[in-house]
């Protein structure tokens, strides 16, 4: 059985080449594709897509591709948002990343997370420690609400907005902090290094997640996805320590 430790090593050169181009653009003027009430779609995203799957098939040819900026998946498919945290960046907000997973027959077997400005690489082979630049790191050991520091999403693009809103109340009596960084990429791979502790999100799509998912359980965190049965690439999501009682926090009375 492969250990994938080629295709990460191919991961983190596409996610590196991908991060370089986003650095060397980043507070400079861009051009944007498509722009809603709520979101942007920047030209950045498409160029820096095909330069990772320009450098991953170079390495492995029959692998297929999923991701925000299209593809179709296969058996073993490479899952990729070469730009998580795109409205961060327009605005020069440093909190934006690269995002690399490869899935086999359905199960992840690898992330890959790359910050430009920061230089910080998460990644986690599937079973194996979860390392920041080569160093092992691991969730934080806090078991109550009051000493954690929570992101909650509430999104305005669709219809978990009013919902999240609630939700965000509701639990931010309860915590230390709650915070909203933009990028759900980084939300996880922080609550993997301890930084933050739980991720809650109604809607979701799995580009935004997977890699970081592969990082977080490797340093010994949780997370539950529910698909949406409309769109089964999208869906909530709740990210932990494994130690909170995150469940019973966001319990609400109706």
């Amino acid at each position: 059985m492969s250990n994938y430790t080629r295709e990460m090593e191919s991961a983190e050169r596409a996610a590196r080449l991908a991060g370089g181009l986003l650095q060397e653009s980043f507070g400079k003027e861009l051009i944007v594709d498509v722009r809603s009430a709520h979101d942007i779609k920047l030209r950045i995203d498409k160029q820096c897509q095909q330069i990772i799957c320009d450098a991953l098939k170079a390495d492995f040819p029959d692998y297929s591709f999923l991701g925000e900026e299209g593809g179709e998946g296969g058996e073993i498919e490479w899952i990729i948002d070469p730009l998580d945290g795109t409205v961060n960046y327009y605005y020069g907000l440093p909190l934006f990343c690269v995002s690399i997973a490869l899935r086999v027959h359905g199960v992840l077997q690898l992330g890959c997370v790359y910050a430009p400005v920061t230089g910080e690489l998460y990644t986690a082979l599937r079973g194996q420690q979860a390392m920041l630049n080569e160093q092992p790191i691991h969730v934080s050991s806090r078991r109550q609400m009051a000493q954690a520091i929570v992101f909650v999403g509430h999104g305005a693009h669709d219809r978990s907005g009013e919902a999240g809103i609630r939700r965000f109340a509701h639990i931010s009596s309860q915590v230390c902090k709650v915070r909203i960084l933009g990028s759900a990429a980084l939300s996880l791979c922080y609550i993997a290094a301890g930084k933050l502790d739980a991720y809650v999100e109604q809607s979701i799509h799995l580009w935004d997640f997977a890699a970081a998912q592969v990082i977080l359980e490797s340093a010994g965190g949780k997370l539950e996805y529910a698909p949406s049965e409309c769109e089964p690439l999208s869906g909530a999501v709740i990210a932990y320590n494994g130690l909170l009682p995150i469940h019973e926090a966001l319990e609400m009375s109706s």
